[in-house]
């Protein structure tokens, strides 16, 4: 039986294109549970059975939690970008086009307010954005440092996290899309400087750090550096690109020169943009998440030469303080750290 007082709950959700993860906080910050329900988006039948799976959601983890909807003060929801406006969907890569121009947000709100029969504060916003807010609550402490999250996955989510433990958004919802701005192509080495910039899947031919610190570019890390490798097994595999690139992660773990090659600068990478951010946010602390510092995927070893390997080439272009002080650190949240955050913007908003 739950002990939490009425309207003491704070929902959180994180829709992705296939799956929706649901959880939730208290109003001290702390989650509800570590076990997130997961329901389908459904978003191949529409955005009205995308909404319904949201509701479905969420009330299988109050549910699951001793909890109705009574318990509920304030709920969030984090979809990924870009939007029109406010709550307002523009071109996404991993949505129907019919969904371009969806308020989604005036839609979810209507479905909660039926579903726990009284409106329900809803917050929502971009995905990047609220799960820096889910990292930076478990870095921060008791102090009011500011955060940088940098999380290279398939893409390359960002999020600047202020005093208040609000995301930086932007005039246009647009703030943060720090994964399309130039890496400094000649501090990376290994002669990258002399190659064509990497292609990156937004468009932009000026090398961005997306296509340098994710896995989307490792085809082409493979394309540069797999003719340096003479008699590497990969040179005569007939898998797909793809699937080379999947295999260097497992590789590097063993050692293999070729993928720590790669990964390491990767790091040279990212450790450059921290440099680049550092100028223009100067954050207390930089989290750094995705699946090179996944413990249940990387071995400690190899997070730690990952680290070493973006501070070692960040601290020489920070500020003689910045070297001093800065913090890089992982994340801790894992895929709780979305709709975590989610449910602590609404928490942060209700309080304001």
């Amino acid at each position: 039986m739950s002990t939490t007082s009425v309207r003491d709950v704070y929902l959180g959700t994180d829709s992705g294109a296939t799956t929706s993860k649901t959880g939730g906080v208290f109003a001290n910050g702390e989650p509800v549970s570590r076990q997130l329900r997961q329901s389908s988006t459904n978003s191949q039948l529409g955005t009205a059975a995308v909404v319904a799976g949201w509701i479905e959601g969420a009330e299988g983890f109050l549910k699951d939690n001793g909890l109705t909807w009574d318990h509920v003060a304030a709920a969030g929801l984090a979809l990924p970008g870009p939007y029109q406006r406010y709550g307002v969907l523009a071109k996404s890569a991993n949505l129907p086009e019919s969904f371009v121009g969806w308020d989604f947000h005036s839609d979810y709100a209507a479905a909660l307010a039926q579903a726990a029969g009284r409106p329900i504060p809803l917050q929502s916003g971009n995905d990047g954005d609220f799960g820096g807010v889910g990292e930076a609550s478990r870095v921060r402490g008791d102090s009011q440092a500011t955060v940088l999250l940098l999380a290279p996955g398939s893409g390359l989510g960002a999020a600047y996290i202020d005093a208040r433990g609000l995301p930086l958004t932007g005039d246009q919802f647009a703030g943060m899309e720090a994964g399309h701005m130039p890496v400094p192509l000649h501090l990376l080495g290994g002669g990258l400087e002399k190659a064509p910039a990497f292609r990156c899947g937004c468009g932009r031919d000026w090398g961005c750090i997306e296509a340098y610190s994710t896995i989307s570019g490792l085809p082409q890390y493979l394309d540069f550096f797999l003719p340096r490798h003479g008699g590497h097994e990969l040179g005569a595999s007939a898998d797909t690109p793809k699937h080379k690139a999947l295999s260097l992660r497992s590789r590097a773990q063993k050692g293999d020169a070729l993928a720590l090659e790669i990964f390491d600068t990767q790091a040279r990478a990212l450790g450059l943009h921290v440099a680049n951010l550092a100028m223009a946010l100067d954050p207390g602390i930089v989290v750094i998440g995705g699946g090179l510092i996944d413990p249940e995927s990387t071995t400690p070893e190899f997070r730690q030469r990952y680290l070493d390997g973006i501070r070692r080439a960040a601290e020489p272009y920070l500020f003689p303080a910045q070297r001093e002080r800065l913090r890089i650190v992982p994340a801790t949240l894992g895929e709780l750290s979305q709709s975590i955050g989610a449910a602590l913007v609404a928490l942060y908003k209700s309080r304001a």
